[in-house]
């Protein structure tokens, strides 16, 4: 699925939640519980999204061309919110990553169930994902000249 197709399902799931706070954020938090534990040995500080007031850790690996991340946080809202992330840009290349447009922040009204400060941590995952993508790509380039 490309990314804007995996962005779509989301928005399809959210609108059956017909826009009710409590039961949007217990979903979210419910997506977090599904998410696989990361490894001990990546709960490092290098590993830490920086800007998020949760702590969350991030990781990318890259696999026959497309990424794969795995993360965890210690707040289940964030951790539901990454996994969002996760589930749209795994198995993505790092060019598709890098070019996305993300709107299925706004279509679900994402505002509306999370605060200011989260926003800034939601934003600073993407930043990150996006990064990993770019050094990725970097690296691919390098192995190709």
């Amino acid at each position: 699925m490309t990314i804007n197709q995996v962005q779509d399902e989301i928005i399809q799931e959210f609108a059956l939640l017909d826009g009710d706070r409590e039961m949007t954020v217990f979903y979210i938090m419910e997506l977090g519980q599904k998410l696989p534990a990361i490894e001990d040995r990546d709960r490092t500080e290098e590993n830490v999204v920086k800007g998020c007031q949760s702590k969350v850790w991030l990781t990318a690996t890259m696999k026959n061309n497309g990424l794969y991340f795995s993360a965890d946080s210690n707040t289940a809202i964030t951790k539901g919110l990454v996994s969002l992330l996760i589930r749209i840009f795994t198995n993505q290349t790092p060019d598709d990553i890098l070019h996305a447009d993300l709107y299925f922040m706004n279509k679900i009204g994402m505002e509306r169930f999370i605060g200011t400060q989260r926003s800034n941590g939601f934003a600073a995952m993407i930043k990150q994902m996006k990064l990993y993508a770019l050094a990725f790509k970097t690296k691919m380039e390098i192995r190709h000249d």
